[in-house]
């Protein structure tokens, strides 16, 4: 039996048990063995019975994990530029709550406040530009 790609028309899925990466903020990461029809193609899988939810729970996982270490290092270039979380939101724009959520995991920057973060860290001096 043969299946077509849903996703972009090849005419032969393959029925496999395979390891599947992605990708979450630029960290890739694998789920192994998910069984299905994949895709030779564009790699995308049909899932089998039950392999969609582990699937995504893996996803869910390893995008906690990535989320944690994110708010970790807001907090720890925040406390390095000896900003309160007040300082912080200002300059970044946010509410006057935004970076103890973003601290504690209960939001999630903008990919422009992680980068802004990253760059002050490398490049300190630019945060009276900011300042002022």
């Amino acid at each position: 039996m043969s299946r077509e790609c849903l996703n972009c028309g090849q005419e032969i899925l393959r029925r496999a048990v395979k390891d599947v990466p992605y990708e979450y903020k630029g960290h890739a990461a694998v789920v192994p063995k998910v069984a299905g029809w994949h895709c030779p193609r564009c790699h995308e899988v049909e899932f089998d019975s039950g392999e969609g939810t582990r699937f995504a729970e893996a996803i869910k996982r390893v995008a906690a994990e990535i989320d944690a270490q994110e708010a970790a290092e807001l907090v720890r270039i925040r406390k390095k530029l000896k900003l309160t979380q007040l300082e912080a939101a200002r300059i970044t724009g946010g509410g006057p709550n935004a970076f103890s959520r973003y601290e504690r995991g209960k939001a999630r920057p903008l990919p422009a406040v992680t980068n802004l973060f990253r760059l002050l860290d490398r490049h300190p001096e630019l945060l009276d530009e900011l300042q002022n």
